[in-house]
Parts: C-alpha cells; sequence; structure tokens
C-alpha cells in the first residue's frame, strides 16, 4: 500500500463478505488512534491471527488487538450484550486487553424476542409456504444467521419497540419499555406461532438486562463525541465494515440483503462522523466469491470446482459455521 491517510480511512468489502476485511484491518490498525465498527451485528463473524493465534470475532472490532488503539462499537450497530460479554471474557482469558472497548449509548439491542422473531420469519418463509409462493415472486428465506439482527433494526425503525444501549443504565426506563415491548411481542407471536410460544416475561427480561449493562457501563459512552475529540485532536481513524457492499441494504441485491448500510456510505450514519472527514477508502475482493444464505450469485460453481475452492479456500461462516457458496470472480458485480 502506498500513500499514508492523514486523517479517516475506511475498509468496505466490495463482494457478499468474507473478503478478509477482518485480516487488513489488523495490518492497518496500529496506525490509527481509533478503529471503528458502525454498522451490522454478532451476525458478521471475521477470523484474524495474529502471534500465530487465531482469534474469531463477532462484534468487537478487530483493532482490539492492537495495543494503544480505542475499539469503537458505534451507534449503527446492533449489540447483543450477552454475546458481546462472551467476546470480551474469551479474549480477555486469552491475554488481550480490553479495557480500550468503547460502546455508543446510542447503539440498538438484540433481546431474546429477536432472535426468536427471526427464526420465525425464516420458517415462515421456507417449506410449504416457500412451495406456495415461489412462482408469485414473493420473498423466500433469506438465509439469516437467526441472531436477531434484522428485526432489531426492525425496532430501531419502529422506534416505540426499541431499546438502546444507554437504556441499560437506567433500570426503572427499561422496566418500562419491556412492560409495554413484551405485550406487544407475545401478542403477535402468540396469533403466529400460538402453539409453540412461551411468553415473553418483561420483568425477568429487565433485571437481566439492567445486570448486563452494569457489567458493560465503564465501555458506554456518547462515541460521536470521543470520535469528533479524536479527529479534532489530530488523530487517525479506521472504519471496519460489518458484511459487504452487495449486502447493503439500500444498494445491494435487495431483498437478499442484510439489515444495515455495509457500504462505505453508512460510515456517516453509523458513527457520527461526516463523510467529508473520510480521506480514503479501501475497497476489499477476493480472487473468487462467496456467499452466504439465499439471493443471486451469477458466477456460482455447483461442481467439483466449487467444492474444492470451499475445502482449500476454508469457507465456511465464522458465525454460523455453514459452507459459503463459491463462484468465480464477477467483474460486472465488482464494477458496480
Amino acid at each position: 500500500m502506498t500513500g499514508e491517510s492523514n486523517g479517516a480511512t475506511a475498509v468496505v468489502g466490495l463482494q457478499w463478505g468474507d473478503e478478509g476485511k477482518g485480516k487488513l484491518v489488523d495490518l492497518l490498525a496500529g496506525r490509527f488512534d481509533a478503529v471503528v465498527r458502525y454498522n451490522g451485528g454478532a451476525n458478521a463473524g471475521h477470523s484474524v491471527v495474529v502471534g500465530g493465534e487465531r482469534y474469531a470475532l463477532h462484534l468487537v472490532p478487530s483493532g482490539i488487538l492492537s495495543s494503544g488503539v480505542k475499539a469503537v462499537i458505534g451507534n449503527g450497530v446492533v449489540v447483543d450484550p450477552q454475546r458481546l460479554l462472551e467476546e470480551i471474557q474469551t479474549l480477555g482469558d486469552r491475554g488481550v486487553d480490553t479495557s480500550q472497548l468503547v460502546i455508543s449509548d446510542r447503539a440498538h439491542v438484540v433481546l431474546p424476542y429477536h432472535k426468536a422473531e427471526d427464526a420465525l420469519r425464516e420458517e415462515l418463509l421456507s417449506g410449504s409456504v416457500r412451495d406456495q409462493t415461489q412462482s408469485k415472486g414473493v420473498i423466500n428465506a433469506i438465509g439469516t444467521t437467526k441472531r436477531g439482527i434484522g428485526p432489531a433494526y426492525a425496532d430501531k425503525v419502529q422506534r416505540a419497540t426499541a431499546v438502546r444501549m444507554g437504556d441499560l443504565l437506567r433500570p426503572e426506563v427499561l422496566r418500562e419499555k419491556l412492560e409495554m415491548i413484551c405485550k406487544m411481542k407475545n401478542s403477535i407471536f402468540s396469533a403466529l406461532h400460538p402453539e409453540g410460544h412461551e411468553p415473553f416475561d418483561a420483568y425477568a427480561l429487565a433485571d437481566e438486562y439492567a445486570a448486563l449493562g452494569k457489567r458493560l457501563e465503564s465501555m458506554i459512552q456518547d462515541t460521536a463525541y470521543l470520535l469528533d475529540d479524536v479527529r479534532k485532536a489530530g488523530g487517525k481513524i479506521l472504519f471496519e465494515g460489518a458484511n459487504a457492499t452487495m449486502l447493503d441494504v439500500d444498494h445491494g441485491t435487495y431483498p437478499y440483503v442484510t439489515s444495515s448500510n455495509a457500504s462505505a456510505l453508512g460510515i456517516g450514519a453509523g458513527s457520527g462522523v461526516p463523510p467529508q472527514c473520510i480521506d480514503r477508502i479501501i475497497g476489499v475482493v477476493k480472487a473468487y466469491c462467496t456467499r452466504v444464505g439465499g439471493g443471486p450469485m451469477p458466477t456460482e460453481l455447483f461442481n467439483a470446482t466449487g467444492d474444492a475452492i470451499r475445502e482449500r479456500g476454508r469457507e465456511y461462516g465464522t458465525t454460523t459455521g455453514r459452507p459459503r457458496r463459491v463462484g468465480w470472480l464477477d467483474l460486472v458485480a465488482l464494477r458496480y
């Protein structure tokens, strides 16, 4: 790579994910003062090898592996507090300093009902429902990770049914919100899945997530102000994209996309840093294409060559372990 950015740099995938963004971010992170995740959630897994050790990260930015670098989870990320704490614990057990991790108080929270809703939607969009609607232009199962990402983003837009990380630090507010939300969710689940639905307990959830918030309290703050201070002090910021451009909710292969703006266009909204402050965007591509889940993939290989590439490249999802679909490099999509 030639040239050094004096301000903000973004690393984004230009295909359907799994291009190796995390590895590149890890190589670059030591040159920056902060590394920022601005979209996605625990559905985005990336593997990094440092000192011969392999780290599988889902929510924590890759910059956590670089000493002295702020690792920021921005407001555009949806956070599963339980998974985040598990990830922090795993990193700590392996000697990684996680004291530089910071979480936006405006990041939205993934709760158990989001995961249940995710699984139920996939079920309703597959099987007999899919068979009945396939010829009518109706969307089939997307093939989500069932981590509750889409429903959490849906609630973010719905507003009245949303919980943010900052709410976890206010137990009374959290309890009031969850009372109303659980009443709505239970009503919906009872109608769609009357036999298999166990009602969500607002009080139990409020206690559980307030306790999780307490454990994360020292990390939760207004990260937009933090990043503004870094920028004004002459610091350098690296943005780490999750998923990839072809999965962007607005500019990807809709409706077979993720639920956030996974292209460089999502940086401003997902972090609070103005777009004009980004000096350089690095697009990451690998020599062939892979994709997880449903949706079009024009160059997909259904033969021994595809199987060989999958095995040679170890093309299995970091998050789900599912085998990735494999195809030749799509130059038409890359030009787009």
